[in-house]
């Protein structure tokens, strides 16, 4: 299989519970519900691009572990190449701790673990993967200098590079622009990244300009249940999300951006890719959990707007 698709990013086992609320600081509430579910935005972003449509390859690190093992299998399972995807010796796979409200809002934290072993020199090794591809999606679960190095490989290409600059705690280096042709923040990352707050339409093309200004070719702000914003020289788009009951928005925005790059791969066009990837978002929240709940692309394709 040639990966049209390859995806540098993280593997992660979430640890999820629901709960009626999310706990405030110092808090204690019950759960009522715990499950292990294979994540990470880099592995659930492959396995939104395999499921919809796109030949993909992972390129990332495992712990030793029986999560590690786990993890791999999830994504073989989805027939994703995964010849890039080492296991560390003494080294704890990433997880996810995850609470998910009866809102279908989520608090996440993370540990790195295996992700953390992500090296340049280890995206250097999986060069032949990346010379094939038509599309690389990058995010920030692992080293910034590996993000840049394959950000930057990715421009030496030719290829279309996507960032998914998640999660976004501070902006972007500037010399990181240069290289990305599309950068997908949702609301929040868009405010870390330009300190300009993102709780309207005015708001978010703000941002976007922002962006745009410092560089970035063209950006997208995935607005949740208010779906997106597209925007580049030529000026702004908003795309309006499918009406769905949310159950679970865990892994929404990595459908999304799996989805999208899916569809680019296979020469649709950037206006087509974001309402296939809107589609694939939406139906992503109707279901719970991060992997399980990524949609197929018979899914999207049996989708009916109200």
């Amino acid at each position: 299989m040639q990966a049209k698709v390859v995806v540098v990013g993280s593997l992660n086992m979430d640890l999820v519970t629901r709960a009626s609320r999310l706990p405030q600081p110092g808090e204690t509430v019950v759960g009522s519900g715990f499950a292990t579910v294979p994540g990470g935005k880099g592995a659930n972003q492959a396995v939104a691009a395999a499921r919809l449509g796109a030949p993909t390859a992972m390129v990332g690190c495992v712990g030793d572990d029986a999560y590690g093992v786990q993890l791999r299998q999830a994504l073989l399972d989805e027939g994703i190449d995964c010849q890039a995807v080492d296991a560390v010796p003494g080294v704890s796979s990433g997880v996810a701790l995850i609470v998910v409200d009866d809102a279908s809002q989520n608090a996440i934290v993370i540990v790195a673990g295996g992700n953390g072993e992500v090296t340049p020199q280890r995206v250097s090794a999986a060069d032949a993967l990346l010379q094939q591809a038509e599309v690389i999606v990058c995010q920030l679960e692992v080293p910034a200098q590996t993000v840049a190095f394959a950000l930057k490989r990715g421009r030496e290409l030719g290829k279309t590079v996507i960032l998914n600059p998640a999660p976004a705690s501070a902006p972007l280096p500037a010399d990181w622009f240069a290289h990305i042709d599309y950068l997908i923040p949702n609301e929040s990352e868009a405010l870390a990244l330009t300190g300009i707050a993102v709780d309207s339409l005015a708001g978010a093309q703000q941002a976007a300009a922002w962006l745009l200004a410092r560089g970035a070719r063209k950006v997208i702000i995935t607005l949740g249940a208010q779906g997106s914003l597209f925007a580049d020289g030529a000026g702004f788009e908003h795309f309006a999300a499918p009406k769905v009951q949310a159950v679970d928005t865990t892994a929404a925005g990595d459908t999304f951006v799996g989805a999208f790059a899916a569809a680019l791969s296979r020469g649709e066009s950037e206006r087509a890719a974001i309402a296939f990837g809107q589609v694939a978002a939406a139906l992503s929240v109707t279901r719970a959990g991060a992997q399980p709940s990524i949609p197929t692309q018979a899914d999207v394709a049996g989708f009916a707007r109200p």
